[in-house]
């Protein structure tokens, strides 16, 4: 059961709020053309591969906007157990100039799919312990529904083409992983 707890000890029942806003007669505070044409920002995706530990705060930073209302995040990680065996951590290894070209055609699509700012897709190589993050796919629009369905594309559409593979290292052995969702994989 998980549990929200508030802190209420910096809000004073007794102190007045205005009701609205004061009002500014001086035009000097209203912003100018200019200064609104310079919250139009180019619109970038960051793609990294890396075997350092991943940082969510960091990731999300990357694409957040102005112009933008939503951030959707996807954070994959190593969980302690699969088909009833303790998985100790996992090892990612990747063929980089394909999995990073893999990535950029991802984010290609989800641009001419939905209307998004930012995109940032973060996978860990070598190691990855128990709990910690595999990968983090961060995405901006100015709407929750674009940037929630562009995650779930990304994710889906990284599983079944980018080269990336996976050990699962358990207690007493450990294994590669064939990923099932991708195209290479056999059928049978």
């Amino acid at each position: 059961m998980s549990s929200l707890e508030i802190s209420s000890s910096c809000f004073n029942l007794e102190t007045k709020l205005p009701l609205s806003p004061p009002l500014v007669e001086d035009s000097a505070f209203e912003p100018s053309r200019k200064d609104m044409d310079e919250v139009e920002e180019k619109s970038k995706d960051v793609i990294n591969f890396t075997a350092e530990k991943l940082s969510v705060d960091e990731v999300s930073q990357l694409v957040i906007s102005p112009l933008c209302g939503a951030i959707s995040l996807f954070v994959g990680t190593t969980r302690n157990n699969f088909e009833g065996k303790k998985v100790i951590s996992l090892e990612y290894e990747a063929y980089l100039p394909m999995a990073e070209n893999e990535v950029r055609k991802i984010c290609s699509d989800i641009r001419q799919k939905w209307p998004v700012k930012h995109i940032a897709v973060f996978h860990r190589l070598g190691l990855v312990p128990v709990s910690e993050a595999s990968i983090i796919i961060a995405v901006s629009s100015a709407h929750r529904a674009a940037s929630l369905e562009a995650v779930s594309y990304a994710i889906d559409t990284l599983k079944a083409k980018v080269p990336i593979w996976k050990k699962e290292i358990y207690e007493e052995s450990s294994t590669w992983k064939g990923n099932k969702e991708c195209f290479w994989a056999s059928n049978s």
